[in-house]
């Protein structure tokens, strides 16, 4: 078994690699048109969409899923509205592709910048969300580079769905259909041969959970984008206007729980943890949130019904459930060390009105996303305007933050001259 599927995944890659290269000379128009014709086809068939998205989420019932992992998997209304946006919103960015920058003349007179070019082939490994098939396959055409997708078993139909509209519209647009391929077989070993296959993989994007992304940082040796922990902070200052603590800090926590740009620890400055805890409390006891609390929080907290005290390990797990830790913190100076030590260099925020402050923690905490009196939620590459994204990396090389378009590349010298030659 193990040997047909290094051979069917062979021959993904290979057939991945020369789509590739017509990829990265396909012009603008010709991937638009693809992307275009995409979201017509998702708009089109979205009732069929949410049939094979309803036996995913049967099947997903069924073998006892997470609410979690059942809430990522959901194809909505506004999902499948979501997915054909994006791909329009694809279609209006620049195409990055051929763009030459940093033009300098030399005093040989040559004259040396850097083009941007396509990556090549992007493999995408990830779990639930089918949204991910469209998201990766239109920034992908956009970039001029082929991906291989890897969606996870539990939305295998609805992958299938999405990938056989995907191959339509770039039938439609003269581009080769395997620009864009699914993997059909849910066999685990079909991620193995993938993240291993460095004659035919440029880069590995994985999204999902911390097994899986464990697992490909143990065993890979195709580069990859990723990011492991979602540990999401938002510490309000005792300069933060009430009203806007208490909108963030319950949005942060309770718009989406499964997702890894949720807060998930809540930093209080003592000056103001009396006055905004208690209002925030019966926001989230509203939705039956649990709090995790340190000493001051409890005393402040008492009589909140789903109360526990916080261990250490609270202030480094990513719950992905109606969960939260909070600690009081004697100022900004505290906070920055706290989410400088437990972060997961995600995504946090601050609430505050001193502007000396808002820049302190934009400058010194080291996460790849920091906001001043947004919620964290909106560490999204469609919020951000990228289109969409491909992923999120923690990293500091090549991508940092959301993955849009301009990560998907990569810069190449260029060199200009009229018959100079080296002395």
């Amino acid at each position: 078994m193990t040997l047909n599927i290094e051979h069917y995944m062979t021959g993904i890659g290979q057939r991945a690699r020369k789509a590739s290269r017509a990829m990265a000379k396909a012009d603008t128009a010709a991937k638009n048109r693809a992307l275009a014709l995409i979201a017509a086809a998702i708009r089109r068939d979205a009732d069929a969409l949410r049939a094979a998205n309803q036996q995913d989420l049967a099947a997903a019932r069924d073998n006892g899923l997470s609410d979690a992992m059942l809430d990522r998997l959901t194809l909505s209304d506004k999902a499948i509205a979501t997915m054909a946006e994006g791909l329009e919103q694809i279609v209006a960015l620049p195409d990055p592709i051929g763009e030459i920058s940093n033009m300098k003349y030399r005093p040989t007179g040559i004259q040396v910048g850097q083009m941007r070019v396509p990556l090549g082939v992007i493999g995408i490994i990830y779990e639930a969300r089918p949204n991910v098939t469209v998201d990766a396959a239109g920034l992908c055409i956009k970039s001029g580079n082929a991906t291989i997708l890897r969606g996870g078993s539990e939305a295998i139909h609805c992958n299938q769905a999405l990938a056989k509209l995907v191959k339509q519209g770039l039938a439609g647009a003269g581009l080769p259909e395997d620009a864009v391929q699914v993997v059909e077989t849910t066999d685990r070993a079909a991620v193995g041969a993938l993240i291993t296959m460095t004659d035919y993989v440029d880069v590995i994007v994985p999204r999902g959970g911390k097994g899986l992304i464990e697992r490909l940082i143990k065993e890979a040796k195709v580069p990859m984008i990723k990011h492991l922990d979602g540990i999401c902070h938002v510490y309000i200052d005792d300069k933060a206007d009430l009203q806007k603590a208490l909108d963030v800090a319950f949005n942060a926590k309770c718009h989406r729980y499964g997702t890894c740009n949720t807060m998930e620890t809540l930093l209080v400055a003592r000056g103001i943890a009396a006055q905004v805890l208690p209002k925030l409390a019966e926001l989230y006891r509203a939705k039956e949130v649990e709090l995790r609390g340190d000493a001051e929080s409890r005393q402040i907290l008492n009589g909140y019904p789903l109360l526990k005290e916080a261990v250490e390990e609270d202030w480094s797990t990513e719950y992905l459930a109606p969960i939260l830790a909070v600690k009081i913190v004697a100022d900004v100076d505290e906070a920055i060390e706290h989410i400088n030590a437990y972060s997961s260099q995600h995504t946090d925020a601050i609430i505050t009105e001193d502007y000396t402050r808002a820049m302190r923690f934009l400058r010194e905490v080291d996460s790849a996303s920091v906001m001043v009196n947004a919620s964290t939620r909106f560490a999204d590459g469609f919020e951000y305007g990228l289109g969409a994204e491909i992923g999120i990396s923690n990293d500091k090389l090549h991508a940092r933050g959301p993955v849009g378009l301009e990560g998907l590349t990569s810069l190449k010298y260029v060199v200009l001259g009229q018959g100079q030659v080296r002395q």
